[in-house]
């Protein structure tokens, strides 16, 4: 079963590695990264690459800026060649960027099934561009997983039939589980001073 994982911009990395990890140890399936570069700087893209132990791409876009319109068309005109010379049997599309938007749409019309992972997260405020993304893909995914609870209850709020939803935990966990042996051998406490217990790392995104 081959299987296209696509990611776009800095937070798929984290929550793809652990789901290209796995089917990497398996036989039946056939993983293909695809980065469509909607991040393209070395610091948002190569970097986390490397930090996720992730493979390089299998393909990249190289799509780059642009405003939502622009940067959507683009990822939809490159995604579509590549399902023109690949045999897919599912895409693989995370989180609420516009690449999980344009992949998805690119997918559904060439009648290829689509997983979202993270499906069914909420803000409430249509103005956020990520919002209507995540509303979208959706509504056309075939599979939609699933990381929380209020997740399942706003899809059935908007229609989608349970057959279709899959409660499966946070793969960002999955993530933290594979990289805390790593973590725990950091000198990075003892290189600035920092004594344990005594300080806390926040990372905040839209405060």
């Amino acid at each position: 079963m081959r299987i296209l994982n696509v990611v776009g911009a800095r937070p798929n990395f984290m929550k793809i590695g652990p789901i290209h990890r796995q089917l990497a140890k398996d036989p039946q399936f056939d993983p293909v990264l695809v980065h469509t570069g909607q991040h393209y700087d070395e610091r948002m893209s190569e970097i986390f690459f490397r930090q996720m132990e992730l493979p390089e791409p299998d393909i990249y876009l190289g799509i780059g800026g642009g405003s939502h319109a622009v940067q959507t068309a683009r990822i939809m005109q490159e995604f579509e060649t590549v399902l023109d010379r690949e045999h897919v049997d599912l895409v693989v599309v995370v989180g609420d960027v516009n690449s999980t938007l344009a992949c998805s749409l690119v997918a559904v019309k060439r009648h290829i099934p689509v997983a979202h992972i993270e499906a069914g997260l909420r803000s409430r405020d249509r103005t956020m561009p990520e919002e209507i993304n995540r509303i979208v893909t959706d509504s056309i995914s075939d599979y939609l997983f699933v990381t929380e609870q209020s997740g399942i209850d706003n899809l059935r709020a908007e229609g989608v039939p349970d057959a279709r939803v899959f409660f499966v935990g946070n793969v960002m966990i999955d993530s933290l589980v594979h990289f805390m042996p790593r973590a725990r051998e950091s000198s990075v406490a003892a290189k600035y001073e920092l004594a344990a217990g005594a300080f806390v790392l926040m990372t905040m995104h839209r405060p």
